[in-house]
């Protein structure tokens, strides 16, 4: 057969594919075309197989696919980063509304498009590229327009709280109705690289009502639901005061179970809830340094080993801390170890697994990304060894994983486009967004009246 006409080929790289055999390739080639992966494999073949109308020389990358980031509040943390100091004696709740919330309700529609872009670009830089938010957008068109700017694909929400005791039905109502809305306004269509969830707060937020229609939803258009919940005690507390029985139970009484829920954090969970989360099929997003940063008490009560082990699909998490996920990836595999202990614990393999073919389930993209194959979309990461870092280049997946982190990112691809090239943005001018960022957070601290806290002296 005569070569086949594409539009990209890198070649002579190391390609960890995540494919069905886990083949890592190390003289490898991968051939774009239009947005899907036209072909790869060693070098000798693909070369032969295409005529490209670029040709990359790949032989200082590593290639993966692009990563996925299934927790991540896009606005609200990006433009206060680090501004809430860790040493301040109120309780979780106080944090919450003392600290969190007037940092959130206080970005104007521009602050959440400037935050969101500011994420996106964050991600991208260092190899995400795709996410599913928290569920903490307000206005969810800036937010949209914000990511779409940078090029990532995203699944996104408005900020849903169906349940108000002074007023439940209007609360209820309005919940659904929000759910509805962005539903259709950004459907999950094959041509969208930015589309809306069902995403819902968690904890004790919402309504039976809004759960259900929530789960309606996902159903009929094959999207998921996504929710906080059991990072603390006291969301099990208030499930069993209300309800007399624990969140996971409750959620399956409720018929929302299953491998269209993803549940954030679930730190405090009891031997019955993990029958329900493996018999269900429902996702669980653990996010390793917002936890330990948090003080959720993974160390001592969470049982993801035992997830793990029984089945249920762990993926990862941001939180929006610090968006790289690669240095989630050596701190989760090492909780894993020093927990159980067992060194053979959550290997560096296993663990790159979590933010790619395992992420890619949890999202409803299973066959569409989280991999590196003929007819997958071409999201894909190329990183630059010519870096200490991963010197001298021996086991490609083990230095990924325990060496490297974003930084070494060079190149990243989103459905076939080039978006990040030598280290920078193709879409975004870096220097403008950050100089506009810089004074978006000055003045939404100022809005939002928060004293500023160190325990250090800092002279002006």
């Amino acid at each position: 057969m005569p070569p086949v006409q594409v539009d990209t080929l890198i070649s002579g790289a190391r390609i960890i594919t995540m494919d069905a055999e886990r083949r890592v390739l190390t003289d490898g080639a991968i051939a774009i075309s239009g947005n899907l992966i036209a072909a790869v494999g060693p070098a000798s073949v693909v070369e032969n197989e295409v005529t490209p109308r670029e040709r990359i020389d790949g032989r200082r990358f590593v290639i993966t696919p692009g990563y996925i980031d299934c927790h991540v509040h896009t606005t609200g943390d990006p433009l206060t980063r680090g501004f809430m100091p860790d040493n301040i004696e109120d309780s979780f709740d106080d944090k919450l509304v003392k600290w969190v919330l007037p940092r959130f309700l206080s970005q104007t529609p521009e602050d959440e498009r400037l935050s969101a872009r500011l994420a996106a670009l964050e991600m991208l830089r260092s190899g995400t590229t795709c996410f599913a938010e928290a569920g903490t957008i307000r206005h969810l068109d800036e937010a949209v327009e914000g990511v779409e700017d940078v090029g990532i694909r995203a699944r996104v929400g408005i900020w849903v709280q169906g349940r108000d005791d002074a007023d439940p039905v209007k609360a209820n109502d309005e919940a659904i109705a929000l759910l509805d809305d962005e539903v259709r306004k950004y459907p999950a269509a094959h041509d969208r690289r930015v589309s809306a969830w069902p995403i819902l707060v968690g904890h004790s937020t919402n309504s039976d009502e809004v759960w259900q229609h929530a789960k309606r939803l996902a159903t009929e258009h094959g999207l998921a639901v996504s929710a906080h919940m059991s990072a603390r005690q006291s969301d099990p507390d208030w499930f069993l005061q209300r309800h007399g029985r624990r969140p996971v139970e409750h959620l399956h009484e409720l018929g929302v179970l299953g491998p269209d829920l993803c549940l954030t954090h679930m730190v405090h969970v009891d031997d019955r809830e993990l029958d329900l989360l493996a018999d269900s099929g429902t996702h669980v997003i653990l996010c390793p340094l917002a936890s330990v940063k948090g003080a959720f008490g993974i160390t001592q009560h969470g049982r993801h080993a035992e997830m793990v082990a029984r089945g249920i699909n762990l993926v990862l998490g941001t939180d929006g801390y610090n968006s790289d996920l690669l240095r989630q990836l050596h701190l989760l595999s090492g909780l894993f170890k020093d927990s159980v202990p067992d060194i053979k614990q959550m290997t560096a393999e296993r663990t790159l697994e979590l933010v790619t073919t395992d992420a890619a389930r949890a999202l409803q993209l299973s066959g569409t990304i989280g991999a590196l194959e003929a007819g997958h979309r071409a999201d894909l990461v190329c990183h630059d060894t010519w870096r200490p870092e991963w010197m001298p280049l021996m086991n490609a997946v083990s230095q990924l994983v325990w060496s490297a982190d974003g930084r070494s990112v060079h190149s990243v691809w989103v459905d076939g486009e080039r978006v990040i090239e030598n280290y920078r943005s193709t879409r975004v001018d870096e220097e403008a967004l950050f100089a506009q960022v810089q004074a978006a957070g000055d003045n939404l601290i100022r809005r939002s009246a928060l004293p500023f806290v160190s325990a250090w002296p800092v002279v002006r």
